[in-house]
């Protein structure tokens, strides 16, 4: 899925928007790409001289790759994917300008809206994060 494909997937819009492309998606898996360049805006405070993805928004880039397995589905095309809980929180090394975040996502369950995931990013085969997630499903407009 490229970009486009994407905003007709996600609810989320820039600069809140956390994946560029989604290279495999099946009922129970994806695979998403981020690409970290120096133009994020947070990088204007996070930090001046050391730029460091912040670690929560490494999480919700998870997250949003996580809702494309769902949202491109009958019946749930049009929610608002909410989180509920992040576990197993674990980030092992700082994503910076350049790096590109390999993102794969495995649905554990999902029922009655509600759902769980687990999710790791690499950069360059290294892993940068991992966690699981519950998450809820909300009616859109």
């Amino acid at each position: 899925m490229d970009i486009n494909e994407i905003m007709r997937v996600l609810p989320h819009r820039y600069p809140m928007l956390l994946v560029d492309r989604i290279l495999e998606v099946s009922e129970t898996h994806c695979e998403g790409l981020k690409n970290v360049t120096i133009n994020e805006a947070f990088f204007q405070g996070h930090y001046p001289g050391r730029p460091i993805m912040p670690g929560v928004l490494i999480l919700e880039a998870m997250a949003q790759a996580g809702a494309v397995i769902l949202l491109g589905t009958e019946g749930l095309k049009g929610k608002v994917p909410v989180i509920g809980a992040i576990d197993e929180v674990k980030y092992k090394r700082p994503v910076v300008p350049g790096d590109q975040l390999l993102i794969d996502v495995e649905l554990l369950w999902f029922r009655q809206g509600v759902g769980r995931i687990k999710a790791k990013a690499t950069v360059e085969g290294d892993l940068a994060a991992q966690m699981e997630l519950t998450f809820k499903l909300l009616d859109g407009e």
